[in-house]
């Protein structure tokens, strides 16, 4: 997966994708042989010339400037992710040096107050490649209630969410619309993997998952792009119900992603939400012998 054909790839993708009256070229009502624009096409629409465009699609040239790349991206209809997604596509492949592991992440200070903070909301800190680096009780009962809440703690056993997303049932089925939710994990690692093209972990878990879910291999193929900053979601949660969240994803910068979910103030779903930090809050009560004993003394 190297950021040469990534590229390539991706302008012949998306190229593809575009209907000639989506952008206005006449057809003239002839038969075409390829979906979506011609190269010469799509050149004309971005002000280059033919032979450019095609090395360019080729892999064969790496000296498209700035100016080129957005004439390009404003021909394809990029969005802004996408955008910023093709000029990552060509820096990698200039700056290409061989692959790494990167070192390994961990949460700082000032996140893991983060986290105590937001005790009444559900939240999880995701690392650069989805693992979960940590999360609260409530983000733990929400997003994984299944697994062990202590397997954040453990680096070769951390659990990841794009892991989770496609090849775990309790997940999937945790999404009322979970295409959504994958395409959503897809792009983001698409972006991802167009800045960190040398992370050997991160093309070890793209080759993993598109070994063992077609769907993800066939996601991955629609070179779609997409940023996780707010969406919403149907959630069918297996003790307290249906539930619609938004989750934000809050950047801090290079480091690790914090995820909360938010509910609408006076909704079932917020009461839900409440029901659910109960139910676990009883749950470690209940596995506590002194608040146990403690209790009864009370009583």
């Amino acid at each position: 997966m190297t950021g040469k054909s990534q590229l390539g790839d991706f302008l012949q993708a998306r190229r593809s994708q575009l209907r000639p009256e989506d952008v206005g070229v006449p057809t003239y009502g002839e038969r075409r042989r390829v979906p979506g624009l011609r190269r010469e096409e799509l050149a004309l629409l971005a002000g280059v010339s033919a032979s450019y465009y095609t090395r360019l699609e080729q892999g064969q040239s790496l000296s498209a400037s700035p100016e080129v790349l957005d004439a390009i991206a404003g021909a394809l209809r990029l969005d802004d992710s996408e955008r910023r997604y093709l000029h990552d596509l060509v820096r990698a492949d200039r700056h290409r040096t061989q692959g790494r592991r990167p070192a390994s992440e961990r949460v700082t200070e000032a996140t893991a107050q983060l986290l105590e903070v937001l005790a009444d909301v559900p939240a999880i800190v995701l690392g650069l490649r989805s693992d979960v680096l940590a999360w609260n009780r409530l983000g733990h009962a929400l997003f994984a209630g299944h697994l062990d809440r202590g397997a954040p703690d453990l680096p070769g056993q951390r659990p990841n969410m794009a892991r989770l997303v496609f090849l775990d049932c309790h997940t999937r089925d945790l999404y009322a619309d979970w295409p959504s939710k994958a395409r959503a994990v897809v792009g983001n690692l698409r972006v991802v993997a167009a800045q960190h093209p040398q992370d050997t972990a991160l093309h070890a878990l793209l080759g993993e998952l598109s070994a063992k879910s077609a769907e993800f291999s066939s996601m991955w193929a629609d070179h779609r792009v997409k940023e996780c900053t707010v969406a919403t979601y149907e959630m069918r949660h297996p003790l307290i119900g249906p539930l619609t969240v938004i989750q934000h994803t809050m950047n801090h910068g290079p480091g690790p992603n914090t995820v909360v979910a938010t509910t609408e103030a006076g909704s079932p779903s917020r009461a839900a939400l409440a029901l659910l930090a109960q139910t676990i809050t009883q749950d470690t009560t209940a596995a506590d012998p002194a608040r146990r004993g403690l209790r009864a003394g009370t009583a």
